[in-house]
């Protein structure tokens, strides 16, 4: 069984580590795509939810964040 407590500190061990390279914001929006990335074929295959139009709208806005926060990374777009 996993201890929270030890769990907690690793996750903010890799930010802290992650932060040497990527601003906090930056960490956070690719965290929210990755979770994205995983849940939507959870509920739409496990949970036998249905496809809707807010995934593709929540996928827009999370591309839209992605490219704003990493537009300096980018260069002259």
């Amino acid at each position: 069984m996993l201890n929270c407590v030890t769990t907690t500190s690793h996750i903010t061990r890799l930010y802290r580590i992650g932060f040497t390279v990527l601003s906090i914001g930056q960490l956070k929006i690719m965290q929210e795509i990755i979770t994205l990335t995983v849940f939507v074929p959870f509920a739409l295959y496990y949970l036998k939810e249905p496809l809707r139009l807010d995934y593709l709208w929540a996928a827009l806005c999370m591309v839209g964040a992605a490219f704003f926060i990493f537009r300096d990374r980018l260069g002259n777009v």
